[in-house]
């Protein structure tokens, strides 16, 4: 019967460090149970391994010679893990820009990506080709062919605005964003009917902006009043540098999904969807009023 891998790993840390009590400390055990363990193992060697003079302990040449057989297939061990590491492909990854980088550049870094595999982000993959990226992120109703769906939160949107642009005007009601200038986008009407207010007569900013990123950066800039996600562009009310008048977020119909391909039995992009969708559920809070 062969002694425990462990038992050996612990000898080599003995004889390596010349102590039993710094090899404890490297293998974050106490100093009983590795003298205990070295005891284990010579009993089960039938032979001693350390020579004990007082509180020294010193290997036999044995002993040291073991130990450095088992660096070397130690070492080896930590090299082939490094080769096959290296030789997994890079998860790849494909989401829109704005919530790239609004919303998952904040979290990636956090991934505990199992096996030591990286993570590459493209903004330009098309789902449409399933061999471009293993995980993409998009907004829809659902129904994609060919592809798991893992619904992470509902799309929603709210007005924000500059605190300058509001300057000593109020906003007590919907209707007063009659007064403003609002940066295009397809949702304003049905915000208001979900306000419970008749859409007013509304003047849009003449310039249509192709993302979402760049509304909040107009916004920002006092451009006008643009409708925005939450979940997204939180931090800029956070910071002050919006404020969100109405408690109302329309919400929905359309969804963020991570999405993967049917047919693909790897763990990897499924543990990934998986934790997307963790993040998003941690991420999902009431919208306080951001006050004027």
């Amino acid at each position: 019967m062969r002694p425990p891998l462990e038992s050996l790993r612990i000898l080599e840390a003995c004889v390596s460090t010349a102590s039993f009590v710094r090899a404890a400390e490297r293998l974050c055990l106490t100093p009983a149970a590795v003298s205990l363990r070295i005891r284990t193992l010579e009993a089960e060697l039938g032979q001693p391994l350390f020579v004990r003079a007082g509180r020294r302990v010193v290997p036999t040449a044995a002993a040291a010679q073991l130990a450095a057989r088992i660096r070397e297939a130690l070492d080896g061990i930590a090299g082939a893990l490094d080769e096959f590491q290296a030789a997994t492909p890079p998860l790849r990854l494909t989401a829109p820009p704005t919530f790239a980088s609004r919303w998952l550049a904040l979290r990636l870094a956090r991934y505990p990506s199992a096996g030591g595999s990286s993570i590459e982000v493209d903004v330009s993959a098309d789902i449409r080709d399933p061999s471009a990226f293993d995980v993409a992120i998009r907004t829809g109703r659902g129904g994609w062919d060919g592809l798991e769906e893992y619904p992470l939160a509902p799309v929603e949107v709210t007005p924000m605005l500059a605190p300058g642009l509001l300057g000593m005007r109020t906003l007590d009601r919907p209707g007063a964003l009659a007064d403003f200038e609002l940066l295009p986008h397809p949702d304003w009407q049905a915000w208001f009917r979900g306000a419970e207010c008749e859409p007013p007569a509304l003047r849009f900013v003449a310039v249509e902006y192709p993302t979402h990123e760049l509304d909040a950066n107009a916004a920002v800039a006092g451009v006008g009043v643009a409708l925005l996600s939450p979940l997204l562009f939180r931090p800029l009310l956070e910071k002050g540098l919006l404020i969100a008048p109405f408690p109302y977020v329309l919400s929905g119909p359309a969804w963020h999904f991570a999405l993967m391909r049917a047919d693909d039995v790897r763990l990897a992009p499924r543990q990934f969807c998986a934790w997307l969708c963790e993040q998003a559920e941690q991420s999902i809070t009431p919208l306080a009023e951001y006050g004027q």
